[in-house]
């Protein structure tokens, strides 16, 4: 399963890793979704609006905003809500 080309995935990476592959996206997308669940929501949240607030002469904009939570079974077999967002940052 390969994963759709404007999605950058939030994981453990240091957050400037992040950055550089939307901003890598944005060059080549309209539109890059930033996703993350859980404790890395923070990164997520961090990453857009670097893009956004550090770098508003390029025009760059938060067009959407998603957030929703899942049921998902823990390593030990336990049913839990993991939250989940995506932030949509595209060229204005």
């Amino acid at each position: 399963m390969s994963r759709p080309p404007n999605i950058v995935f939030i994981g453990k990476k240091p957050i400037l890793t992040y950055l550089n592959a939307t901003l890598t996206l944005l060059a080549n997308e309209p539109t890059v979704t930033i996703k993350a669940r859980g404790r890395s929501m923070v990164t997520a949240v961090d990453v857009s609006q670097m893009i956004v607030k550090r770098m508003s002469a390029m025009g760059y904009k938060v067009s959407g905003v998603r957030i929703f939570s899942e049921r998902l079974e823990s390593k030990d077999g336990k049913e839990r809500n993991v939250s989940t967002i995506e932030v949509d940052v595209s060229k204005s």
